[in-house]
């Protein structure tokens, strides 16, 4: 009996052994990993209970949720926030659109696909201040920009191109040209994604369909598009949590000004303006709170996804 348990003992150490031996390498990962991200949150936690303004150095305490209170209540996070949730909807819904029409047409065989595939892949793969600066100065500059030189030069074919509107595109329709500028980017995202769903659609079904007499708005609207759906729903979420924490194209853009000021921006607005260390770390945590709540949803999208194609 002895025996027998000493040798279970051992089989267990054995096996903690093995398990410790096959997680130590991933463990300095993991450390830098906490370091990095939770660290900062839980001091940004901390942060945003404590009553903390730099330029009231001698007036800091303990405040509970007064700042959380004022994230719900200052007109300006207020503000901010329905830009955030116009921005967000705006560039995901029109994304989406244009960029199932490309997937579509992707999907299709032609000469040089392979290559259109990757030009079509390439806005995504810009750095976003790179990809903002160049849709501010190349395309809406009224003076030098493309849009303007368009007008010109169809203005031109009527003789009348000295009498062209040269309208500041950004000045004019500020929330209109970040959302151009984030159209442009995200639309390859969203392309790969339903290019995907598109390639992996039941071929003998389709095509036993189209046997049948159904027309391709039939196959497309009774067949590829429930199939894609919840790729859909994956493309809008991922957008969404990219999206909502967007800075760059509105910073580099308007600098938040003319109405286009998001939440991310309002809280560097009042992190590096204000100051007040207190309600940007309010703000910050609402923020992580949101993108936590839509990457569960996202999860369990890539979940069913996973258990669909396995079946």
């Amino acid at each position: 009996m002895s025996t027998a348990v000493t040798e279970s003992a051992a089989q267990q150490t054995l096996s903690r052994a093995s398990a410790w031996a096959r997680r130590a390498p991933l463990l300095p990962a993991l450390i830098f990993m906490i370091i990095i991200t939770q660290l900062p949150f839980v001091a940004t936690l901390v942060i945003s209970f404590i009553h903390w303004n730099a330029l009231y150095p001698n007036d800091i305490g303990f405040d509970w949720f007064s700042n959380y209170a004022a994230v719900f209540t200052d007109s300006s996070m207020l503000k901010s926030v329905l830009t955030t949730v116009f921005l967000t909807v705006g560039v995901v819904l029109i994304s989406l659109v244009i960029g199932l029409l490309v997937a579509v047409l992707l999907d299709r065989r032609f000469w040089g696909r392979g290559f259109v595939r990757t030009i079509m892949i390439a806005p995504f793969l810009i750095v976003p201040v790179a990809a903002a600066l160049v849709w501010k100065h190349a395309i809406f500059n009224p003076s030098y920009g493309l849009l303007n030189g368009t007008l010109t030069w169809i203005w031109g074919l009527f003789g009348k191109a000295d009498s062209a509107p040269q309208p500041d595109w950004v000045s004019a329709h500020p929330l209109g040209a970040v959302d151009a500028a984030l159209i442009w980017q995200w639309t390859p995202f969203m392309m790969l994604i339903l290019l995907a769903g598109l390639q992996s659609r039941p071929l003998d079904v389709i095509e036993a369909a189209r046997i049948d007499g159904a027309t391709e708005w039939q196959v497309f609207r009774h067949m590829t598009l429930p199939h894609l759906r919840q790729y859909l729903e994956l493309a809008a979420l991922l957008g969404c949590i990219y999206i909502v924490q967007n800075f760059d194209a509105v910073f580099t853009i308007t600098s938040g000004g003319l109405g286009t000021a998001n939440l991310p921006y309002t809280i560097y607005q009042t992190f590096f303006e204000a100051h007040d260390y207190g309600q940007a770390s309010a703000a910050g945590v609402v923020v992580v709170i949101g993108s936590m709540i839509l990457a569960t949803f996202v999860l369990r999208t890539v979940s069913s996804l996973l258990r669909e194609e396995s079946r």
